[in-house]
């Protein structure tokens, strides 16, 4: 053990958001790889910068592990005959897997005696397995869009310009995409002059420092931060946490530097959004806050290089800047001349989807559904007039010129406009709300009509995709459709909403009746939302730390309120700890077994002979009245515990009473007695699918 092995891919600038992917992919294949081979190493550790992808092994043996295989043959009494001599199939078995008969193995499987060829594989030296592994770990690396370059087949998320393998010293010589691995490789491309000899793979790091690299991601992200906040501190401000834009400018740079900029401080008039959509998502600055969170008329920009020139670089920058915020200044002061109610009958003018018609028509849907859902929920009258307003609005913010420009401002100009169009604030903060959750972690909507109209909105898309065919499939979901539907069950989740799915489904289905004709019936486009759903939720309740047997029970007992199978879900994975479980399990398995044989659920009192059967459907009645209670009011716990008494006149009744009895009567009576007690513990979660291990 002691070799270190390097390899290096370098390329054309690659999208910032193609690279932690890439390098997280990297390590996968080559740990696969290693393991795969029987390469023993002792770290395994990942490089990236936007022009070059690294993998540095340490430790790595100097040969593979030796492979030991034994390869079943013929049974003994086939393989020899009675005098002990090898008889054709024991010849043609050693024949095959190229060994001789006299080393033979023998062993026993259960009772009969087989022949085993136990063969060695001899490790190979690693150079010649790295040169094999090298080419598949390039190749193994996808991207969302690979291109291709020249006459070359391959496929890349740009072209490769370089490769640098080196196991020690030596070069693991293989070609790819045109070109041979060696020791070659490049540093900054404006910074640093000519090609660069790598002497070994220790010297890597080193080498691409002294030349204006940092190669090392996680390096590189803590140097921009410090730097960032030095840079905002030295102006008398602070830059907030920004995980994403950070990573993001992490993935564009190879030798970081960062500047503080300024603009005028008229444009801090604006709405913060105004001036931190320009700065954020389309410069990639850093936004310059003071101690009461209030931004300044600064920003953090990073170049990718030295110290060097910075006042001409800080000119460039605030230079760009300067223009978008006068662009964005131009069309704040525009879109207000127009009142935004006064901009909804533009969008008949905005194509929604082909088959589905106008956003114009989806805004009527929505106003529609949103006003039923919010009623539905509880909402009082003028909470209702309220969402059914925020809807008519929701989208006319599309055809501004602010959000023509920046379409990230989508929802968050619309409240601004509303606002100031003097609508109420609870409508212009549902016209912002009903956009959310836009992405993974995002905020959720906090208002009544912020939730209905959030819902109506992702409903309305989903049936009106689904009614039209169209429906995610493997990786793709131009749509967003796994979006919408996880949307949903956050909204509905995180506020304990108590909603129907299926009447919600059916009032979204009815809202495009005599508007848009849709190609899927109803009924299956309700089946197919109820299962997209399931596995949205099933997703979700493992996130959350239940075990995936509980949430399979669970959603099995039905999920067409999400609020309702969540605290279910959640008092079946607690009462799972409770010691009376054991008796729950015991009371359904011994029912459930039977029970699949019963005809009918109907139990006739007058044909319960057996005390045993008397009790047990006596103490049924009893326990189900008062399950029954507690379930309406959702105290499942207790519900269960109600259940799990039953254990004990369960135990009597088996004891007692032969369930196939000859009497047919008497026979489907005791069943349909097993199935009423299955079907009453099953109305909290299907214990059929609980794996149960011992002692718990």
């Amino acid at each position: 053990m002691g070799n270190n092995f390097l390899l290096e891919i370098g390329f054309e600038e690659m999208p910032a958001r193609f690279l932690n992917p890439a390098t997280e992919q990297l390590k996968d294949l080559a740990a696969a790889a290693l393991g795969e081979q029987r390469l023993a190493y002792t770290e395994l550790k990942t490089y990236s910068t936007p022009r070059r992808l690294a993998l540095l092994v340490r430790g790595l043996a100097d040969r593979q592990e030796s492979l030991l295989q034994e390869v079943k043959g013929p049974a003994v009494k086939v393989a020899f005959n009675q005098a002990g001599e090898p008889a054709p199939a024991a010849l043609g078995f050693a024949k095959s897997q190229k060994v001789q008969v006299k080393d033979l193995k023998v062993k026993t499987l259960g009772t009969v005696e087989y022949v085993f060829a136990v063969k060695e594989e001899a490790g190979r030296p690693v150079a010649g397995v790295l040169a094999e592994i090298c080419p598949r770990l390039v190749e193994g690396l996808h991207f969302p869009r690979p291109m291709r370059w020249g006459h070359l087949e391959v496929r890349f998320a740009r072209p490769i310009r370089w490769l640098v393998a080196l196991l020690g010293k030596s070069i693991i010589p293989f070609a790819y995409a045109g070109l041979t691995a060696g020791r070659v490789s490049y540093g900054h491309r404006f910074l640093s002059s000519g090609p660069l000899e790598i002497a070994s793979p220790d010297d890597y790091q080193g080498i691409m420092k002294d030349n204006f690299v940092l190669v090392d991601p996680r390096e590189r992200r803590s140097i921009i931060w410090q730097q960032v906040q030095s840079a905002a501190a030295r102006e008398g401000g602070r830059v907030e946490p920004d995980d994403d834009l950070l990573d993001e400018v992490n993935n564009l740079v190879e030798y970081p530097t960062a500047l503080c900029g300024s603009f005028e401080e008229k444009y801090l008039d604006l709405p913060g959004e105004v001036l931190v959509t320009p700065m954020r998502e389309h410069q990639r600055y850093f936004p310059v806050a003071g101690g009461d969170h209030k931004l300044l008329p600064k920003f953090v920009a990073v170049r990718n290089g030295g110290a060097d020139y910075l006042d001409i670089v800080r000119a460039g920058n605030e230079k760009v800047l300067r223009a978008r915020l006068a662009d964005a200044a131009f069309f704040w002061h525009e879109d207000l001349k127009i009142p935004l109610a006064q901009r909804v009958e533009d969008l008949k003018k905005v194509v929604y989807q082909e088959s589905l018609g106008a956003v114009y028509d989806k805004v009527e849907r929505i106003k529609a559904l949103s006003s039923y859902l919010a009623a539905a929920l509880g909402a009082v009258p003028e909470v209702v007039a309220q969402t059914a307003r925020a809807a008519r609005l929701a989208k006319a913010d599309l055809v501004t010129n602010m959000v023509f420009e920046f379409p990230e401002l989508q929802g968050v100009m619309g409240r601004e406009y509303a606002s100031r169009s003097g609508e109420e604030p609870a409508v212009a903060e549902a016209v912002f709300e009903h956009y959310l959750p836009r992405h993974a972690g995002d905020e959720l909507p906090s208002t009544l009509p912020g939730r209905a109209l959030s819902l109506a909105d992702k409903l309305d898309t989903l049936v009106g995709c689904f009614g039209i065919g169209i429906q995610p499939t493997g990786s793709q979901d131009p749509y967003a459709l796994r979006r919408q539907a996880l949307g949903v069950c956050y909204i509905i989740l995180d506020a304990g909403l108590d909603l129907s799915l299926s009447e919600a489904l059916s009032q979204t289905y009815a809202g495009y009746a005599g508007q848009i004709k849709l190609q899927v019936g109803q009924e299956q486009v309700a089946g197919d939302l109820a299962e997209f759903f399931r596995q949205r939720l099933r997703g979700i309740f493992i996130d959350r730390g239940l075990a995936y047997d509980t949430v399979d029970a669970s959603l099995a007992a039905g999920y067409d309120n999400f609020s309702d199978v969540w605290q279910r879900a959640g008092a079946v994975e607690e009462f799972r700890r409770d010691p009376a479980f054991a008796d729950l399990i015991t009371v359904f398995t011994r029912a459930h077994n039977l029970s699949k044989k019963a005809v009918s659920s109907e139990v006739r009192p007058g044909l319960l002979e057996d005390p045993a059967e008397r009790e047990l459907y006596d103490l049924l009645v009893e326990a189900r009245q008062k399950a029954e209670a507690l379930l309406a009011g959702r105290e499942y716990q207790t519900a269960l515990r109600e259940i799990a008494a039953l254990q004990q006149p369960v135990a009597r009744f088996f004891d007692s009473v032969l369930v196939m009895a000859e009497d047919a009567r008497v026979r489907e009576n005791r069943l349909a007695l097993l199935r009423q007690i299955t079907t009453f513990i099953s109305s909290v979660a299907d214990f059929d699918k609980i794996v149960v291990t011992q002692g718990g």
